[in-house]
């Protein structure tokens, strides 16, 4: 038999085993679950408009009282 012929043929061994081996572990490309963009996908949770300023208008207190705090401190 040809050399080349046998290394084709190992080589396509190989790649059937190094896809068996990736499919059982888990690590296949072959994505699971539903495809990015997909109608059905969850939607995140998000932030209302007013929820969001609720949240910015308590951070801005809490720094400007760090802030207030670090003056006296120094």
């Amino acid at each position: 038999m040809d050399t080349n012929a046998i290394i084709k043929q190992l080589t396509a061994e190989r790649d059937r085993i190094d896809a068996a081996i990736k499919l059982l572990s888990g690590t296949s490309s072959v994505g699971r679950g539903r495809p990015k963009g997909s109608k059905n996908a969850k939607k995140r949770g998000g932030l209302s408009p007013e929820g969001r300023k609720r949240i910015a208008d308590a951070m801005k207190k809490r720094w400007a009282e760090r802030r207030k705090q670090a003056k006296k401190g120094a």
